[in-house]
């Protein structure tokens, strides 16, 4: 695919504290890149200096457009949703999404007809005429997505979008995203939630403090990890782990928590040996596999080495992961 985006040893710092360090990366046409780590990874700088809102210390972004070679892409080519609400809370809905249409060069009445057709895909359109401050916060994230978007630019930088969404409408913009793409919007796609960001980024850079960590489709960066496969039991009774946890194809005990029990193994091998181990070991109630989730890698590449702290884990890998750390220790 052709690069869109060329980004060439990003460095970014802010009196001592280095938040971007060498970092280097593509994005192709009309794919969803993720660009995934903690708060404090570096990501929003990143962002920011990909669509000249800050300008870097050192490094390049070029950008190929319309079979030309450029530095900067015009501000009607991008759609930016920015990690804080930038709304102002006294202005209508409507009046808002318009004057962002307005400014990102559709005109007025191209503005407004895709300001109300993004409402009513919300279920927002009785709400047009109130002031933006009086919508719930998840709301409010609904309409600066749109504001972001509603012009549809060649490249949307979504700088975490699913921010005070519930469930429900986390897999709605989850969709969205992918109508975008399918229409021929460039994304890149900024965010901490990794279950969410994994299973529609079409490659991912994973950072941490301001380094990439990993970086290619998951199945590159399951493999690059070393760890890419699970295997998880449901079992009735008390196990006996340690003859198990000594075969050749297991990695790792991921958890054990109350009946349920998930190791990391080697993946491309037979079964067999493994499940009859198993067998012996305990009463199997249920199986299954697949491979190692971005968090799972994430906690596995940095937590045991110190290299992330509570705070910042429980932000990216959530209260499954700890609970397996926990499990780890009393096991």
């Amino acid at each position: 695919m052709n690069a869109l985006l060329q980004a060439r040893e990003l460095r970014k710092s802010f009196s001592e504290v280095e938040a971007v360090k060498a970092v280097s990366f593509d994005v192709n046409a009309q794919e969803i890149f993720g660009l995934l780590g903690p708060n404090g990874a570096g990501k929003t700088t990143l962002v920011r200096m990909l669509i000249h809102l800050i300008l870097p210390d050192s490094g390049t972004v070029q950008y190929e457009l319309d079979g030309e070679t450029r530095e900067q892409i015009e501000q009607t080519q991008i759609g930016y949703l920015a990690e804080d609400r930038t709304l102002n809370p006294e202005i209508p809905v409507i009046r808002t999404l318009i004057y962002h249409g307005v400014m990102r060069g559709i005109g007025h009445s191209r503005a407004r007809e895709s300001a109300e057709r993004w409402l009513k895909r919300f279920g927002l359109a009785d709400r047009a005429g109130d002031k933006v401050g009086t919508l719930s916060k998840g709301n409010q994230q609904k309409i600066q997505f749109a504001a972001a978007i509603l012009h549809k630019p060649k490249l949307a930088v979504l700088d975490e979008p699913f921010s005070g969404l519930d469930p429900l409408n986390q897999e709605m913009f989850l969709e969205l995203i992918r109508e975008l793409r399918e229409e021929g919007m460039t994304v890149i796609l900024s965010a901490h939630q990794m279950d969410l960001v994994e299973r529609i980024a079409d490659r991912i850079l994973l950072l941490n403090k301001g380094e990439e960590i990993l970086s290619g489709t998951l199945d590159e960066i399951r493999n690059s990890a070393g760890v890419n496969g699970h295997i998880t039991f449901r079992v009735k009774g008390k196990p006996k782990l340690e003859r198990l946890l000594k075969h050749p194809m297991v990695i790792d005990l991921e958890s054990h928590v109350g009946d349920t029990i998930t190791l990391a193994v080697k993946s491309d091998q037979n079964l067999s040996d493994l499940l009859k181990t198993a067998a012996n070991s305990m009463d199997i109630l249920s199986i299954r596999s697949g491979g190692l989730s971005l968090r799972d890698i994430y906690l596995r590449l940095l937590a045991p080495n110190g290299n992330i702290g509570l705070d910042e884990s429980s932000q990216v890998l959530g209260s499954t992961e700890l609970a397996r750390a926990a499990a780890r220790r009393s096991s």
